[in-house]
């Protein structure tokens, strides 16, 4: 068949009824669509085919991760243009006539799409049994988490933070490593840690926030992880630092804390993996293992309450069950639990410009990192950074800070009335609302 991608333009046309807003190049050479529009390349026909069996955006993943599909240029743009397509044509297209899904049969027999339904990518999770019991949270963690060391190394900073940063300069020279360096400071100043506060940290990733309180406030700190790998990476990191009387982490579900009476509780980046029905009761643990004024940090992914969090590729490629909800529900299921909700804090922005500098991180190290993990995981990595990224921009996803405290019988919460004292003696640069623009 000639001209394959004017034919594919029409059909998309079509079925969607809009006429696609990037340009396609088809595997027999030939290119249709609006010039200068972003490029998507369809290497083969397997790529229609799979897209044929799975007409969706888990369809389109299964073609980028595996390269049946590329785009030319820098990704984020072009799935910037397609979102904002979506948002200007409904993000639901029409049903399509029986008259298109005839055409497109004829199309998919003419250009050799026509087949049995291709696969599951290797790098899509294959989780089983009932969503977050111990063992398949288990799993789930692991898919993500114990990936490799070596490969997060890759897109990380040197303190392995795999979470938001708090980027509070945009000077030249401030980069990836100060925003986590100050969003670790900040934690540690909303919940007043100092010398010899018991902290626990649920869910310590690699150690990046109990390593800093141990070494920089003299912290003691017990951490808990589901990764083993992470787990191992923290006690490595211990022993060379010498954090061996401040420091124990273990791997270990947050549903079997047995410790009570702490000072402070971080968990950063956790509770999203908690799941929907399973999050009052990690409410419910976070209460019981602070003391009476104990202070609770959670910093947590939420969505929009009309706005779409995850989705499909996430799901099954990133973080298997897991679950994000609005600002609003988490803090409402926090009080539930007893804790007295203090202060929140959005660092939505923050996010993108954090993902926004992994992300040139893995393209600078393209090679190392396909030597590491291979392409195909690599290329997981490239569209979900993309994609996330967008998100955050975007305003699908935020990301938020919480304090709360454990009161006391007495209702006092032991800490300032006013949010400015809750920093402590040695205010840190983002303690003054420098405002930065990236």
């Amino acid at each position: 068949m000639k001209n394959v991608a004017a034919a594919l333009t029409d059909l998309l046309a079509q079925l969607t009824g809009a006429r696609p807003p990037v340009r396609i190049r088809a595997w027999d050479g030939s290119q249709a669509g609006p010039p200068g529009a972003p490029l998507v390349i369809l290497r083969t026909p397997r790529a229609l085919r799979r897209l044929l069996w799975q007409p969706d955006e888990l369809g389109l993943a299964q073609a980028y991760v595996t390269g049946e599909l590329d785009v030319e240029g820098d990704l984020a743009e072009g799935l910037r243009t397609l979102w904002s397509a979506a948002r200007a044509h409904g993000t639901r297209p029409p049903a399509p006539s029986a008259a298109a899904r005839a055409r497109a049969a004829v199309l998919a027999l003419r250009t050799g799409a026509l087949g049995p339904r291709p696969p599951a990518p290797a790098s899509q999770a294959r989780l089983t049994g009932t969503p977050h019991t111990t063992s398949r949270d288990r799993a789930a963690i692991s898919h993500h988490y114990d990936l490799s060391n070596d490969f997060y190394a890759l897109l990380l900073d040197p303190a392995m933070a795999y979470s938001c940063g708090y980027w509070t300069s945009d000077a030249p020279d401030y980069g990836l490593a100060d925003a986590q360096r100050d969003k670790l400071e900040l934690i540690c100043r909303k919940l007043r840690v100092e010398p010899d506060t018991r902290l626990l940290d649920v869910g310590c990733g690699w150690g990046s926030l109990t390593l800093y309180a141990a070494e920089r406030h003299k912290a003691r700190v017990d951490a808990i992880t589901l990764s083993a790998a992470q787990r191992d990476h923290v006690q490595e990191q211990v022993r060379a630092r010498g954090l061996e009387d401040r420091v124990r982490v273990e791997l270990r579900d947050y549903r079997a804390v047995l410790g009570s009476g702490y000072d402070a509780v971080a968990t950063v980046e956790m509770g999203e993996h908690v799941g929907e029905a399973q999050y009052p009761g990690f409410a419910a643990v976070l209460h019981r293992a602070l003391r009476p004024q104990g202070r609770l940090l959670v910093q947590q992914m939420s969505r929009g309450a009309n706005a779409p969090g995850g989705g499909p590729f996430i799901e099954a490629y990133i973080a298997p069950d897991m679950h994000m909800r609005p600002l609003g529900t988490t803090v409402g299921l926090l009080e539930e639990a007893g804790l007295e909700v203090r202060a929140a804090e959005s660092l939505r922005e923050h996010y993108a410009w954090t993902i926004d500098a992994w992300r040139h991180r893995l393209e600078e190290m393209w090679p190392q990192a396909v030597d590491t993990v291979g392409e195909e995981v690599a290329r997981v990595w490239r569209l979900y950074l993309a994609g996330s990224s967008l998100a955050f921009s975007e305003g699908r996803m935020g990301v938020d800070q919480i304090l709360a405290v454990r009161p006391a019988d007495d209702g006092s919460s032991g800490l300032p009335p006013t949010p400015h004292a809750w920093y402590g003696p040695d205010e840190h640069a983002h303690a003054h609302g420098k405002a930065v623009g990236r």
